[in-house]
C-alpha cells in the first residue's frame, strides 16, 4: 500500500477508464438526446487514452482494439455516424469529417432510408442541401451560427440548433432533427452488469476472469431463452433481481449452495 509503483498504476488506470466512464454517463443521461454526441465522444475517449499512454502505440493498441471490437456494429452504425457528422459542435471544429469515407457513406445510407426510391429528393438533399451545409453557404456562413455551437454545455442542443438555423434547407433539416433527437440507453449493459453482480460476490472473488465471463454468458443467455418461453404465456420481464443465479452453488468449491443445484430457472430439473 505504500508502494509508489502501485499508486502510479492506479492513477494510470483511472486516467484510462475516466474517458470511457464519461461516455457511459452520456449514453445514459437524461438532460438531452445523446445520439449526436455518442460517436464523437467515443473518438475523444480514444484520443485521451492514447495521450494518457504518451502516444506509445505498443501500450495503447490493445486497449483501442478492445474498444473498437465492442463498438463495432453497436456504436458505429449509420445513425451514429450521421449524427456525428450533422452535429455542428463537431463539424465546425473539424472540417475533415466531411472527407471521412465511412461517415459520408453512412449519411448516404440514412438519406436513402428516409426517402426510399425517391431519387429526385435524394439528389436534392445530398448534392444541393448537404453541399450548402458543408460549404457554409447562405445562412450557414454567418458568424452567429458558429458561435451557437462552440460550447457543448447544458444549453446546447444540436436538434434545437438545426431548428433555428436550418430553415433554408427544410427537407434536410427534417432528417437532421429526427436523427439528432434520437436517444440512447445503457439498459442492455446494465442487465449484463446485474448478472456479473449475482455471480462475482465477496464469496466468489477467487473466480478467474475467463470462467467468470463464461458463467455470465451462459446465465444471461439462459435468462433470455427463458424470457422468450414466458412471453408466449404472458408478458413478464423475468430478469429480476429477486431471481438468483442458477449457478451459485458450484462456482467456487467450498461455498454453500444458495439454491438447489438440481433446479433450473423455472424450477425444472437441469
Amino acid at each position: 500500500m505504500v508502494s509508489t509503483h502501485f499508486w502510479n498504476g492506479v492513477s494510470l488506470c483511472l486516467r484510462l477508464f475516466e474517458p470511457l466512464f464519461k461516455v457511459v454517463q452520456l449514453v445514459d443521461g437524461d438532460k438531452k438526446p445523446s445520439m449526436g454526441f455518442l460517436y464523437g465522444e467515443l473518438q475523444k475517449a480514444r484520443n485521451e487514452i492514447k495521450k494518457a499512454l504518451k502516444n506509445n502505440e505498443t501500450h495503447y493498441r490493445p486497449i483501442i482494439q478492445i474498444i473498437n471490437g465492442k463498438a463495432h456494429d453497436r456504436l458505429d452504425g449509420p445513425s451514429h455516424l450521421t449524427a456525428y457528422f450533422l452535429n455542428p459542435y463537431y463539424f465546425f471544429k473539424d472540417q475533415s469529417i466531411q472527407h471521412d469515407l465511412f461517415v459520408i457513406d453512412a449519411m448516404f445510407t440514412c438519406v436513402e432510408k428516409f426517402f426510399p426510391d425517391d431519387f429526385k429528393v435524394q439528389n436534392r438533399v445530398i448534392n444541393i442541401k448537404m453541399s450548402n451545409t458543408r460549404k457554409k453557404k447562405g445562412g450557414f456562413g454567418r458568424h452567429l451560427v458558429e458561435i451557437g455551437c462552440v460550447e457543448n454545455d447544458d444549453n446546447y442542443d444540436p436538434a434545437s440548433w438545426w431548428s433555428t438555423y436550418g430553415n433554408g434547407v427544410p427537407n434536410f433539416q427534417r432528417i437532421v432533427i429526427k436523427i439528432l433527437s434520437l436517444t440512447t440507453s445503457s439498459s442492455g449493459c446494465e442487465r449484463n452488469w446485474s448478472t456479473f453482480e449475482g455471480i462475482h460476490t465477496k464469496k466468489r472473488n477467487r473466480i478467474d476472469t475467463t470462467r467468470l465471463n463464461n458463467l455470465v454468458y451462459v446465465q444471461f443467455n439462459a435468462r433470455i431463452m427463458n424470457k422468450k418461453k414466458r412471453e408466449k404465456k404472458k408478458k413478464v420481464d423475468i430478469l429480476l433481481a429477486s431471481e438468483v443465479s442458477m449457478t451459485q452453488g458450484w462456482i467456487v468449491e467450498g461455498v454453500d449452495a444458495e439454491i438447489e443445484l438440481g433446479s433450473g430457472m423455472d424450477g425444472e430439473q437441469l
